[in-house]
């Protein structure tokens, strides 16, 4: 079996949620402590064995091809400078993989996003991560799928079980068939139900390995809603087809897509951060006082 060697990372959203501080940057490219969003999920990509990184981007991105294009006046001054750790910071980014960089014309939904790295792809499965949705790096998340893409040979989406009243916000799977199941087939996947229409509380939380197929799938899908074409639609027709599977991400998920997840993620990482994970620890705790 060929070993996952690609990722498809979208990020030609506009993040109308964190307006206005998303008017001229993206939302992307938002700090968490002293790397952006972006980052942490390259890095989690790259930690997987993955070694080619392909972005969806849009109008108003060049910031994140930036970020991991070298900056050979910025690294000739930190070597005059002889600010090595600065310096090894920087070349740790291009060591992460081999980046292209695909542009959506139109916001046409996230099946369309995926559908414009068809080309970038070609014909072999793939990571898809969203740049949302970031997990603790010090456990398993993407890893956990690919091991379960390799057991199964199939298409696989990662799921958590969420409260029931967040079972609207997600696309739903279906229940496993034992309750001790590393993985399960996926028979439905149901995109924001009312809690009231599903028992299943498994959650799809934007990590996949998929099939080539897909991108035949996304072409013959209907567009929705203001034209856009959904992921969904097309993973359906593969769990139709036996061919998809859910895998537990047995990992602390931040959606930093939303102003809550944003700010206690800031602060998990700001903890664990090892040169101001005291301070702000002790920060903490003066507040409580």
């Amino acid at each position: 079996m060929i070993p996952i060697r690609k990722a498809v990372i979208p990020v030609a959203g506009l993040g109308t949620r964190f307006l206005p501080m998303t008017k001229a940057q993206p939302k992307e490219m938002l700090p968490l402590v002293d790397k952006p969003v972006i980052q942490y999920v390259v890095e989690e990509a790259s930690r997987s064995g993955i070694s080619n990184m392909i972005l969806i981007t849009s109008e108003g991105k060049r910031s994140i091809e930036n970020h991991f294009s070298r900056f050979y006046e910025l690294e000739e001054l930190l070597i005059k400078k002889n600010r090595t750790e600065d310096l090894n910071q920087l070349r740790w980014i291009q060591s992460l993989g081999e980046f292209t960089f695909v542009s959506q014309p139109e916001p046409l939904g996230l099946g369309h996003a995926v559908l414009c790295a068809e080309k970038a792809v070609g014909t072999e499965f793939f990571a898809l991560l969203l740049g949302d949705d970031i997990f603790d790096p010090q456990e398993d998340a993407l890893q956990a799928l690919i091991k379960a893409h390799k057991a199964s040979g199939k298409s696989v989406v990662g799921v958590q079980e969420v409260p029931q009243d967040h079972v609207e916000r997600y696309g739903i799977v279906n229940n496993p068939d034992h309750e001790k199941n590393t993985y399960w087939s996926v028979h439905t996947i149901i995109e924001k139900p009312p809690a009231s229409n599903t028992e299943s509380r498994w959650a799809v939380v934007d990590r996949y390995i998929l099939t080539p197929h897909i991108f035949k799938l996304l072409q013959d899908t209907r567009p929705g809603v203001g034209g856009e074409i959904q992921l969904t639609d097309a993973l359906s027709q593969l769990a139709n087809q036996g061919e998809l599977i859910a895998c537990p991400i047995p990992a602390k998920r931040f959606d930093t897509g939303n102003k809550i997840d944003y700010v206690k993620a800031s602060i998990t990482f700001a903890l664990k951060h090892p040169e101001i994970g005291s301070d702000i620890s002790e920060f903490l705790r003066d507040l409580k006082t």
